[in-house]
């Protein structure tokens, strides 16, 4: 005899039909975006951002949590160089889903017209920001913004510091100068703010400001030191720590065909960013491959069947949010929009509703 006394109603009678099992409860979701493709034209791009905002109002409807972002420079693929003003178009389109900066290379923006903007997006959204300040990796990207490599720690200093007091609304020293910043953001006391990073340094930084600290890589020994210093300096705080294993998603009917057909896109985003990497840097979604087949078989970037998504959602409790990238590596605009169906329709559907 199967079954289990969970499975039947309280007020159940002899020869009653036990309830139906309640659907496993929805994981948190993500749907990645940053817009890459290999051989960029006016309109192809023109083309990507416009699917890519109705994907976000796509992913709204259906429930997704989250909208995922970045910010790159000075690339030939058109990687996402302007994550706030994509947050923004996506507001506009939505009403639930949050949005995700991550993450904004925040040396690189003018700390007070930062703190606006910042703040606006947040009253446009009535408080579905989240940015996490990376430091970034990346010579080139500070020489293109006329940006001191070298200085970038003191240059993340300020613009962290003056992005706090801004937020206050009230007037505070700024270069020498006494500034007031409106209006106020939505959030109080202020915008979700983090500092990402995998070094010591944005440990350190994070604690003294009291922000909470999202390592790039699931680093538990950086985590501990985080709170040491959280001590030292009498700061609150907490740790968004990345899943041991991050998985990048595509959903198809056929993984074999979909990896014969549209693998290379895997592959060109997965080498990019590796390359963009110095020895010294861990990131959660970092690959070594070097071709599709080696690609598949490591697993950061996986094509899934709608069943085997479902299993991975079974399980995202203890692995992390389920992570869907279906414009990864300038893959055609209708075999993401296939990939998103397939994930809204046949995986959603099968799980609880929205948290």
């Amino acid at each position: 005899m199967s079954g289990a006394l969970s499975d039947v109603t309280p007020d159940a009678t002899p020869g009653a039909r036990p309830a139906p099992a309640a659907p496993p409860a929805r994981p948190v979701t993500v749907l990645r975006v940053n817009l890459v493709d290999p051989a960029p034209t006016a309109a192809s791009l023109a083309a990507r951002y416009r699917a890519a905002v109705e994907m976000a109002a796509f992913a709204d409807d259906r429930g997704i949590t989250m909208i995922q972002t970045e910010e790159h420079h000075a690339t030939d693929n058109g990687w996402m160089p302007s994550p706030l003003a994509f947050a923004g178009a996506v507001f506009g389109a939505t009403r639930r889903i949050g949005v995700t900066v991550s993450a904004l290379i925040t040396p690189l923006h003018d700390p007070l017209r930062l703190a606006e903007d910042l703040a606006s997006l947040d009253l446009l959204s009535g408080g579905r920001l989240v940015t996490v300040a990376g430091i970034g990796y990346r010579p080139e990207e500070y020489a293109a913004h006329g940006k001191d490599w070298a200085g970038r720690g003191a240059l993340q200093d300020e613009v962290l510091g003056t992005l706090l007091s801004a937020w206050t609304g009230e007037p505070f020293s700024y270069r020498g100068r006494t500034v007031r910043v409106t209006p106020r953001p939505f959030t109080r006391p202020h915008p979700l703010l983090l500092v990402g990073g995998s070094s010591r340094a944005a440990a350190r930084r994070a604690a003294r400001l009291g922000l909470p600290f999202f390592p790039s890589a699931r680093l538990p020994s950086l985590e501990a030191y985080y709170h040491e210093q959280r001590a030292v300096h009498g700061t609150d705080g907490w740790v968004l720590q990345p899943p041991e294993r991050t998985c990048l998603l595509h959903v198809s009917e056929d993984p074999d065909r979909t990896w014969a057909e549209y693998g290379g896109h895997l592959l060109h985003e997965a080498r990019t960013y590796a390359s963009w990497q110095s020895a010294g840097i861990r990131s959660a979604v970092r690959s070594a491959a070097t071709d599709t087949e080696a690609l598949r078989e490591e697993g950061v970037y996986r094509v899934v069947t709608p069943d085997e998504c479902l299993a991975l959602a079974q399980r995202a409790g203890t692995e992390g949010p389920l992570i869907l990238h279906p414009l990864c590596g300038g893959m055609p605009v209708d075999e993401g929009w296939r990939s998103l169906h397939l994930f809204a329709e046949r995986v959603l559907t099968r799980l609880g509703p929205p948290t």
